[in-house]
């Protein structure tokens, strides 16, 4: 099998509803997609959806990489050859982790669809269906409220806060909304890298009765001791996810027990094979996993759905950034059931064709 064609494009994808975190507010958001064309007449697709404030990327960066980097490489090539072509890949563009998740989900895409197996029987399949978060995003305490009932009356059984901004504002949030959802509603609180580590401790002692699940990034990458500091203490199990986005990342983190879980999104770390990686040096180290992701299409929500259904060690799903997503063009890729999610039973990552 070759590569016959690779193409790429850009589409605007307006938010539902606008949302806050701790460093900032989105109303769009611009996913990059990837077709590779191959002459058995399989078809293989991709996303990139770039985050510069996580790694520096930009749709523009994006673009060049696979366009000027990428097609090259691939165009030609053997696509089950894939750790051949992503090693290539490395080499010249390492540090576009989004681009480098597009064509690795793309490679994936088409030796599911040669193999005709769903990635996640493919990878294994430990699992086939996991429950993901709901996400809400920062607003006043009654708003709060008033989305995280309207979640779970949609069926979700599991929520995650955002905060970061007023460490005052978000304890009183969190126990606004477990007394309004009672005990059996799963909370988790991320906090974006907005406290300090007075704070976070602070946090974490102020909101024991809300009993959170974990609390995400609660203090700066760049300050990573006041994150081992944190877990050293904390009666609260502590997640990495601005701080690890590389292998190297992962492995520090285990090592220094720095952490008790890891987020690993596709977009963050460099696809499928990359996480692969990082969930195994985190189940060595006693870690637990969470796949996350950035806004970005149902395609890669559902790469990353494989991915989670596969690992025996990812514990948590918080794979949310399609819900409320406008015009996106692969809407279907995954089902969605009262908070829990399910692939689709098509070959690769689980969607056929566009029209």
């Amino acid at each position: 099998m070759k590569i016959t064609n690779v193409e790429t494009w850009q589409v605007d994808l307006k938010l539902q509803e606008p949302y806050t975190i701790a460093y900032e507010t989105y109303d769009r958001v611009i996913n990059i997609f990837l077709r590779i064309e191959t002459d058995s007449g399989i078809i293989g697709y991709g996303c990139a959806a770039p985050d510069e404030h996580v790694t520096g990327e930009t749709e523009h960066s994006v673009l060049a990489a696979l366009n000027d980097v990428a097609i090259p490489i691939l165009t030609g090539a053997d696509p089950l050859r894939f750790v051949l072509l992503l090693e290539e890949l490395k080499k010249r563009i390492s540090h576009q982790y989004a681009a480098l998740a597009a064509v690795d989900m793309a490679l994936f895409d088409i030796l599911g669809k040669h193999s005709n197996l769903p990635l996640w029987k493919l990878f294994g399949g430990f699992r086939d269906r996991i429950q993901t978060s709901i996400t809400i995003g920062i607003l006043p305490a009654k708003e709060t409220i008033e989305r995280a009932k309207d979640w779970i009356a949609q069926g979700f059984n599991c929520l995650k806060l955002k905060g970061g901004n007023d460490v005052e504002s978000d304890i009183m949030r969190v126990i606004k909304v477990r007394e309004a959802v009672g005990a059996e509603v799963e909370i988790r609180f991320d906090a974006n890298q907005g406290y300090s580590l007075d704070q976070a401790r602070y946090f974490i002692e102020k909101t024991k009765q809300a009993k959170l699940q974990f609390i995400e990034q609660p203090t700066a990458r760049h300050l990573p001791d006041t994150l081992h500091d944190l877990t050293t203490n904390s009666s609260l199990p502590v997640m990495a996810d601005e701080i690890m986005i590389t292998l190297q990342d992962a492995l520090q983190l285990g090592q220094n027990k720095s952490v008790n879980m890891l987020n690993v999104k596709l977009m963050k770390v460099g696809g499928i094979t990359e996480a692969a990686q990082i969930d195994s040096v985190a189940r060595a180290a006693g870690l637990e996993v969470m796949v996350g992701c950035m806004d970005e299409s149902t395609l890669s929500i559902a790469a990353g759905l494989h991915f989670a259904l596969a690992r025996p060690n990812v514990c948590y799903a918080d794979l949310d950034g399609y819900i409320g997503l406008l015009n996106d063009p692969f809407t279907g890729a995954v089902s969605l059931m009262d908070g829990v999610l399910f692939p689709t039973d098509l070959p690769g990552l689980g969607y056929q064709s566009l029209p």
